[in-house]
């Protein structure tokens, strides 16, 4: 059973940082590449980051760019995303995302993963 569990959220102040955790388990991690996604209330769900796991290739989203960190522990079959510079506008859900995906634009977008986490909430105060 493929499994993707995300960790690591929580409050924090304006500025701040978190690093949040996708461990994955029940398929062949080089396989595959993760996504990480979010989803604010009222608001569609925003492609962030990938990463392709057979070679740590990655792509981050402009609105991201220079402030998020996608990395992997292949010996853990875990992706992080390492979040600098924390604003208000940042809190949402974050999920992360299993899919069969190169590091290009179209591995921001949801329609091209298959299995999702449950999600976990960030919240940047103000």
């Amino acid at each position: 059973e493929v499994q993707l569990v995300e960790s690591g959220g929580g409050l924090v102040q304006t500025g701040g940082s978190l690093r949040l955790s996708c461990a994955a388990s029940g398929f062949t991690f080089d396989n595959f590449g993760i996504g990480w996604f979010r989803q604010a209330p009222g608001k569609e769900r925003e492609g962030l980051s990938c990463i392709t796991n057979s070679d740590g290739a990655t792509y981050y989203a402009d609105s991201v760019k220079g402030r998020f960190t996608i990395s992997s522990d292949n010996a853990k079959n875990t992706v992080y995303l390492e979040m600098n510079s924390l604003q208000p506008e940042d809190t949402a859900v974050y999920y992360c995302a299993r899919g069969r995906v190169v590091a290009t634009t179209w591995c921001i977008s949801p329609l091209v993963y298959m299995d999702w986490g449950q999600g976990t909430q960030v919240t940047v105060s103000s």
